[in-house]
């Protein structure tokens, strides 16, 4: 006699975005088999890359409402977790993968890269985000870096003629590869402590239960730090980036500064938060080493760089110390709400920032991708007036500098360090910001230094404006980052709301 097998229940609406992204990358990728001739078949397939990341968000949007009036609800056996945190940093995700694909409107052709491969990747990457934004369970924490990692392996050597982008690609997947087994590593041995792999479970079993022996459940946290902290590009886990950031193609390199970064802080909130809030005494004082170390590196390597993509590489590592900072604040108890909408908000407004700095080097670039060192930009301010100040204004806003959301990320930051009594970030944060903006200066210098040798533009920048979609990304890009840093509100509510609902 056999017993049936019960399974659990499955809302469909709370996976409908992850379906729309997974959707239309496999009829991207059926289109491409099958109308391997069609004319039309690359336009076609950035319409329905654009369509199906506009249904993702249409759909979370919805997921908001009923979060707003119902409360977070739960599926699949409580492994999928629907929250403030899922909506929000899901909202960051599929932003930053639309903004993505619309450079790619402009880049692609120009490259000679193949459209429908390279949209299936970036819309697949973005579909293991969002699953990584709502996990609520281990394994499926291991299963999302996974789909999120793999297609990122491809689209950072896509571009197969030049030496650094297949370099960019080994190395991203030996390092990945070996950061994910780490990393289930790190699950097995926090399963063989607590008997599960549930967050909410190991939360609420260690909250009622003292181990004997807790070194191997310490030695399973610090394996799972190590596994999330190579996605974030936390010192000393950030080696890779700065190669890979320069090898891969640029909007390839937007798309994994903003949404796979939001991803990864994803997963670090919601393992950290939720499963071991009663071990914060043993990991905060690691995350905030994690975190000066990310600042300072961060900060005093992309001052001896000389190429814009490696100097802007290094500025995501010290931008990841400043999120460690806001989780630093929401591990405690007082300041856990003001912690957790400080690390949203910036991810939220670096993001898009970065994505606009990173989309004005896309157009910019030459055929091949190749030059990006910082003399190839000298006096260009002078020769392609509103791109640069565009591309300025970016790099203000990151350095902080009032009246844009740069300012106002860092303001909240610092705020939710002051509350938490973490002088130590507060200090190193404030002086680090100082040896950022020395950074972003010197490519303002750059870009406005006029002498006889850049008097006359080189061929490879001689062409006019950008397209229609890399305009609306550089111009959405602009007005999203200005209007947060004069009128925050709307955006700083909808974060504190998204904490509140954690």
């Amino acid at each position: 006699m056999t017993s049936d097998i019960t399974t659990p229940s499955v809302d469909w609406f709370a996976l409908l975005p992850v379906v729309c992204l997974a959707g239309a990358a496999l009829f991207i990728i059926l289109a491409r088999s099958i109308l391997r001739d069609y004319r039309d078949l690359d336009p076609m397939c950035m319409f329905v890359a654009v369509a199906g990341t506009g249904a993702a968000g249409v759909f979370l949007w919805a997921m908001w409402r009923d979060v707003e009036d119902g409360g977070p609800f739960e599926t699949l056996a409580g492994m999928v977790r629907v929250d403030g945190l899922a909506v929000f940093l899901g909202a960051v995700v599929i932003g930053a993968t639309l903004l993505a694909v619309l450079l790619a409107i402009d880049y692609l052709p120009r490259m000679g890269f193949a459209t429908p491969e390279y949209l299936a990747l970036l819309l697949l990457s973005a579909a293991g985000m969002l699953v990584m934004t709502t996990a609520n369970d281990l394994i499926v924490v291991f299963l999302a870096l996974e789909i999120l990692s793999i297609p990122l392996y491809v689209l950072a050597g896509f571009d197969r003629r030049r030496l650094r982008s297949d370099e960019a690609g080994i190395k991203y997947f030996v390092l990945g590869s070996f950061s994910s087994a780490v990393f289930l590593y790190g699950v097995a041995l926090t399963y063989g402590a607590t008997g599960t792999t549930s967050l909410a479970d190991i939360g609420r079993f260690l909250a009622a239960n003292t181990l004997l022996d807790q070194g191997i459940l310490l030695i399973g946290i610090a394996m799972l730090l190590v596994g999330i902290g190579f996605k974030i590009a936390a010192v000393p886990f950030h080696m890779w980036t700065p190669d890979v950031y320069e090898g891969a193609p640029t909007p390839v390199t937007a798309f994994m500064a903003s949404a796979t970064k939001a991803a990864g802080f994803a997963a670090l909130l919601r393992v950290f938060l939720v499963a071991f809030p009663s071990y914060a005494s043993d990991w905060r004082p690691i995350v905030t080493a994690l975190a000066i170390a990310s600042l300072v590196v961060g900060s005093f390597a992309a001052v001896i760089q000389t190429n814009v993509k490696r100097m802007l590489a290094y500025s995501s590592i010290a931008h990841a110390g400043y999120v460690l900072t806001a989780v630093v604040a929401a591990a405690g108890t007082e300041t856990a709400e003001r912690g957790l909408s400080a690390a949203l908000f910036y991810l939220l407004v670096y993001a898009v920032m970065i994505v606009g700095a990173f989309g004005v080097l896309s157009f910019l670039a030459p055929p091949g991708d190749r030059d990006h060192d910082l003399d190839d930009y000298r006096g260009l301010a002078w020769k392609r007036p509103m791109l640069s100040g565009l591309f300025v204004f970016f790099l203000l806003a990151q350095a902080g500098v009032p009246l844009t959301g740069g300012f106002l990320i860092k303001l909240q930051v610092f705020a939710a360090a002051v509350d938490a009594r973490q002088w130590a970030l507060v200090i190193v944060g404030v002086l680090t910001a100082v040896v950022s903006a020395f950074v972003y200066l010197r490519i303002v210098v750059a870009f406005t230094n006029r002498d006889e040798e850049t008097e006359t533009p080189p061929p490879s920048r001689s062409r006019s404006w950008a397209g229609v979609a890399t305009g609306t990304v550089l111009a959405a890009a602009a007005v999203v980052t200005l209007w947060v840093g004069i009128l925050p509100g709307a955006v700083l509510d909808f974060a504190r709301d998204a904490a509140a609902r954690f």
